[in-house]
């Protein structure tokens, strides 16, 4: 069937006309012309004839092998070590998939097809690169001589219809009275932060947050690779990085786009995820009249997330760590930590507060966390988070004529 397939694709390609961009309907037309052809001369079934025209356009037009992984609304993750060892992940379990790349040039020449659109350059000189498709699915990309075995693809991916928190709540992420928190803490301009590991669900959580800003605000929005979805924000603008392609391109880092974003009167900025330097200009943003704004890292607590912070504004500036620890204690409101569970599921763990400085320690206060009510090894992970304590700075809330938060 593949030695079928790469002849039909040969002379398919023969026949398109790229003076010009041909229709989805005209590549189907020269495909059906081309299976009738070949079946004059080689037999090929109802069923042959389906599979083979369906993995041909694919291939022209879609992502070639990964199109029918990528129409599987169920798989959140597809994992390429090499053409031959593909994984997905479907309903949080890792799960191997039968099919493969024909060699390793077909997935390098994807790659950079996709890399491509992006405006984004990926070869030996520059091997590594982060972009995304065009329904939003974060990729990266790592080609030799940094990846040992054949080319490396990851593909996050993201709901159609970005999760609001209403559904959130419904699939048990987080309960209603911490939503109608979260509700009233964006809405007075609260600078919240969502920290979490790997594929615990940040970004979904940052776009559902987002819902709550009040459509008059202006919202700037800075990206590495732009993946939030942002609805119903009349005043809205998305920045995104930019590499250095080595053909006169400077490169544009979150750095830049934070310090430009500044000269265009925002509101809000949301800055999709920070990881290293831009973290200090973050900090200087929060702490110059710019609240409500929403940010994302990576943390294994919220706790955690207070020293993460202090490494990555250390990168950007040679100042003294108390100097730094009062920057965050001032530009930092509430820290939201997700956690990835054991049966898959994402929910919130804490929602905890800056409440200040107390000597040289920033001082952090939980205002609710996750405490499981089944414990039962292999099944559903089920359970609730519990107040424990009020939200401490309430000047905000009262600025904006809000409610204080309401006792769960």
């Amino acid at each position: 069937m593949e030695r079928k397939k790469e002849v039909l694709l040969q002379r398919i390609h023969d026949r398109i006309d790229y003076s010009r961009e041909m229709e989805d309907v005209e590549i189907r037309g020269l495909i059906a012309e081309s299976l009738t052809e070949y079946g004059r001369q080689s037999f090929l079934s109802l069923q042959e004839r389906e599979k083979l025209g369906r993995e041909l356009f694919y291939a022209i037009r879609k992502l070639d092998i990964l199109q029918e992984i990528l129409e599987d609304e169920e798989i959140t993750e597809i994992m390429i070590n090499g053409p031959e060892h593909i994984f997905v992940e479907k309903k949080g379990r890792l799960l191997p998939w039968e099919n493969q790349f024909s060699s390793r040039e077909k997935l390098e020449d994807m790659i950079r097809q996709i890399a491509a659109k992006c405006n984004r350059v990926v070869n030996e000189a520059y091997p590594i690169v982060d972009a995304r498709l065009e329904d939003g699915s974060r990729i990266n990309a790592v080609l030799a001589p940094v990846a040992l075995d054949g080319p490396i693809l990851t593909i996050r991916r993201f709901p159609k219809e970005p999760l609001h928190m209403e559904k959130l709540t419904a699939m048990g992420a987080i309960t209603k009275q911490a939503a109608d928190w979260l509700r009233l803490l964006v809405r007075a301009g609260y600078n919240i932060l969502v920290s979490g590991g790997t594929g615990s669900g940040k970004t979904t959580f940052l776009n559902a947050l987002s819902d709550y800003i009040p459509k008059e605000e202006r919202i700037i929005t800075i990206e590495d690779s732009a993946e939030l979805q942002i609805r119903n924000a009349p005043n809205l603008v998305r920045l995104e990085t930019r590499r250095e392609n080595g053909e006169g391109s400077r490169e544009i880092a979150i750095r830049d786009l934070i310090r430009t974003s500044l000269r265009m009167r925002p509101t809000r900025l949301i800055v999709g995820e920070v990881r290293g330097a831009e973290a200090m200009d973050l900090l200087q943003c929060l702490n110059t009249g710019h609240d409500g704004s929403l940010s994302t890292a990576h943390a294994n607590s919220a706790r955690d997330m207070l020293s993460r912070l202090e490494t990555m504004a250390l990168m950007g500036m040679d100042l003294p760590l108390s100097a730094i620890r009062r920057q965050i204690a001032s530009g930092i409101d509430i820290i939201v930590h997700l956690g990835r569970m054991r049966d898959g599921t994402r929910k919130v763990l804490e929602i905890a507060e800056v409440t200040g400085m107390e000597g040289d320690a920033i001082m952090l206060e939980s205002l609710c966390t996750f405490v499981e009510t089944a414990n039962e090894k292999g099944k559903e992970v089920k359970g609730r988070l519990v107040f424990q304590k009020e939200l401490y700075c309430k000047e905000k809330l009262r600025a904006a004529g809000l409610p204080d938060l309401p006792p769960f």
